[in-house]
């Protein structure tokens, strides 16, 4: 499944979600949490083996998106291959497990702690003595301070994208010996663990030219399991092959080349043979569950599949003799006879060649887990309708995150959770669902807010040429003065009436007068389960109008019913929602369906708009050309360093420009920056994460990002294919990827009780 996304900090650096270590002061030392933490919502799915089940040698042909147009995870036009790559070739301190969480990667590092608090902090590294770079060197301080002065910010030679946490570091120095590396902070870093991941040699940090230029199609120095043998812009490649240097566990495979295959053609490649590993999209994944399934013993095709299909070979050939002459028999004429049997014959051979299609196909698998990123609905703030809070919050309280991730993953047999924070994931430590700050899905309360805010139904709408008519109206006329007559009447008399907004009044109608003994409404209707309303006839139920419309006495609106479009001002409210037109982005499009709908039910108009993949985010997203808008935020170990940017209050530049760094929504506040810089400087663990959660829930209240489901990782990978396929949270361990020995097996998760299949809409 392909969704639009893009990656901060976190992504574009290689190992950024990795991060551990002991805490060795006393004064920290009972800084960990003991409250129970959250589960991950799928397991990775790489059918794990040990090393010893798996043969030595071999090509993993590895679909990516992209050959990268650097290698250089630290520039600003560093993609997912570069991320690959780095993992794959270069030292990271810290790699992210299974759950989300960090892990001391003890090939590079035999442990990191906290030796000092004041005045300053310092953090003492201490390296694998057999870590060498590629050309004999040891890892040593002068890469860490090579890396540190590139990244610091203070030399604008160096073209970096971000200097987040090497900022705060005042020096480098080697330590007790040659294996230490000692860093002394000007400033408090609870992220610190987040440095020095992926770690370059000084050779591409020490120089600016080296930096900007060097590294971009080639690494001469490395220290991983793997090194770049090329990068081959015009195979669409980049070919990794074995490090004889390397001093871990060798690795199995002989080669790793990573091919650029576009999403839309990868299940013909597969078909192919030439395609080992891929991610793909849910049609793709539906076709190769198909083509493994179980076949009929007799005829070879798959129980499961299509009834009825026509035999190949010889036996066609007779069929289509046989055709021809029973037509000429009874009254076709021989030209009739001819294309009767032509079409036949083409329609024998496309079953033929699906028949072959689904038989290459037979050798692979679907390996299926979440990504740990999630999908968003992002309203832009900055400037329309949605630059009122009230507004905001209407249509956030209107959808159903439930249906939302239901929508797109309950079709594919994952767990189908709404995720409820913008800083983690379920299973990560600080995840929490802070989602009850905003409230429950209720279309009563977000007209509620709508009518607040001047939004009043069936409202007039200036034309071009002056005249007005009813918000949603076909025509200006009787319709729209029917109402605005409506209105007027209502607002003359209010015996026995209810006005929204006040609460003494029971306005949602889930006061304990509008219910019987059995918490029902008293006219035994449930309500509105799409809207999540409540319909009494004990008491008069809001209708979602301008402040002083009423409703009588009783009055209900249908299940399910559509609002009237509302207005303001002359305006109709109509927000532009933005998405991306591309082969891989139809999940998105039926979510944003979903939401339309969602959004009519409350008044809500949308336009949209479908724009090229190309320029989706760069002139629009970026540029805050869109009101909603559909796209993915990667998860972090650290959220305080890397989910600042995307949600810090936006501030004005030198040249009166708005710089709103990665926040597109334009949407931020003081106090959620406070609570970001305090959970960066605490290196109370139990603190930090505190602090985060009350900034995720106060991104909640301000309604400018909008969480939905995270997001769904499918791949096909060869059956015999160990220790690779959908990752989930963990870090890929390249060096134990390899092809099965006869006969051996590799561990799969078994489904999750939430994932059994529904009846829900495909995606």
């Amino acid at each position: 499944m392909s969704h639009v996304g893009v990656g901060p900090r976190a992504v574009a650096r290689s190992a950024a979600f990795l991060t551990a270590g002991v805490l060795a002061v006393p004064a920290l030392a009972g800084c960990t949490s003991e409250e129970p933490s959250s589960k991950p919502l799928a397991a990775q799915d790489v059918a794990s083996a040990a090393r010893a089940s798996v043969s030595d040698g071999g090509t993993l042909r590895w679909a990516v998106d992209s050959v990268p147009d650097t290698l250089n995870t630290f520039q600003s036009d560093a993609d997912a291959t570069t991320t690959r790559v780095a993992q794959a070739v270069l030292p990271s301190m810290y790699r992210m497990d299974e759950k989300g969480g960090p892990a001391r990667n003890p090939d590079y590092l035999e442990s990191a702690e906290v030796v000092d608090t004041e005045p300053k902090q310092v953090v003492v590294y201490k390296l694998n003595q057999q870590a060498v770079w590629s050309d004999g060197r040891e890892i040593g301080a002068a890469d860490f301070a090579a890396q540190w002065r590139a990244l610091s910010g203070k030399d604008s030679a160096y073209w970096t994208a971000r200097n987040a946490g090497y900022d705060r570091i005042e020096k480098i120095e080697r330590g007790a010996n040659d294996l230490e590396v000692k860093v002394t902070f000007s400033r408090p870093y609870a992220d610190w663990k987040a440095l020095f991941s992926p770690l370059y040699p000084k050779d591409v940090m020490g120089a600016p030219d080296a930096f900007n230029d060097g590294a971009r199609r080639s690494l001469k120095v490395t220290a991983g399991p793997f090194a770049v043998k090329k990068v081959d812009a015009g195979a669409d490649q980049v070919v990794l092959t074995g490090n004889p240097r390397w001093w871990g566990s060798p690795a199995k495979l002989e080669k790793i080349v990573l091919r650029a295959v576009p999403r839309d053609k990868r299940v013909s490649e597969l078909a192919a043979g030439k395609l080992d590993l891929a991610e793909i999209d849910p049609e793709t994944a539906d076709e190769v569950t198909l083509a493994a399934a179980p076949r009929d013993p007799a005829t070879g095709t798959p129980l499961m599949g299509p009834q009825g299909s026509p035999a190949a070979g010889a036996q066609g050939r007779s069929a289509a003799e046989a055709l021809r002459s029973w037509a000429v028999a009874n009254g076709s004429d021989e030209e009739a006879a001819e294309e009767e049997v032509l079409a036949r014959e083409e329609r024998r051979e496309a079953e033929a060649k699906a028949q072959r299609r689904r038989q290459a196909l037979s050798g692979y698998e679907v390996r299926k887990s979440l990504e740990p990123a999630y999908t968003q609905l992002a309203l832009n703030g900055s400037d329309g309708p949605l630059a009122d809070e009230r507004v905001r919050r209407a249509v956030a309280r209107a959808l159903d995150r439930q249906k939302l991730a239901r929508t797109v993953l309950k079709p594919l047999g994952l767990p189908a959770e709404p995720v409820g924070s913008h800083l983690a994931l379920s299973g990560q430590p600080a995840y929490a669902d802070g989602s009850g700050a905003l409230g429950e899905p209720n279309a009563k309360e977000a007209r509620a807010l709508l009518a607040d805010a001047g939004w009043v139904p069936g409202g007039p709408v200036k034309e071009k040429d002056g005249a007005e008519k009813a918000a949603g109206a076909e025509k200006a006329g009787d319709e729209g003065e029917g109402k605005d007559k409506a209105k007027e009447k209502s607002e003359g008399d209010d015996d026995g009436t209810y006005i929204v907004g006040e609460d003494d009044k029971g306005g949602d109608g889930e006061g304990g007068d509008d219910k019987g003994d059995d918490g029902k409404n008293k006219d035994g209707d449930g309500g509105d389960e799409e809207s999540g309303e409540k319909h009494s006839s004990g008491k008069n139920t809001a209708q979602g109008g301008a402040p002083g419309a009423y409703a009588p006495k009783g009055t209900a609106a249908p299940a399910g019913s559509v609002a009237a479009p509302l207005a303001k001002d002359g305006k109709a409210l109509t927000l532009r929602f933005v998405l991306p037109s591309g082969p891989g982005s139809e999940t998105l499009r039926s979510v944003a369906d979903r939401i339309t709908g969602m959004l009519k039910k409350i008044g809500i108009g949308t336009r949209i708009s479908k724009v090229s993949d190309e320029s989706y985010f760069k002139d629009h997203i970026a540029a805050g050309e869109y009101d909603l808008a559909l796209y993915s935020w990667p998860a972090s170990a650290f959220p305080a360093t890397d989910a600042r940017p995307i949600y810090a209050k936006p501030v004005p530049a030198a040249d009166g420009s708005l710089n709103v760094a990665q926040n597109y929504t334009r949407v931020g506040t003081d106090q959620v920056d406070q609570l970001f810089d305090r959970a960066m400087t605490t290196l109370d663990q139990k603190e930090a994460r505190d602090l985060l959660r009350k900034a995720d829930s106060r991104i909640w209240a301000a309604a400018g990002s909008i969480p939905l489901y995270q997001r769904p990782q499918l791949t096909v990978a060869r059956k015999n294919l160990a220790n690779a396929g959908a990752f989930g949270f963990g870090t890929p361990v390249y060096e134990d990827m390899g092809f099965l020995k006869k006969g051996a097996q590799g561990s799969r998760p078994s489904a999750p009780a939430a994932s059994s299949p529904t009846s829900s809409p495909a995606s």
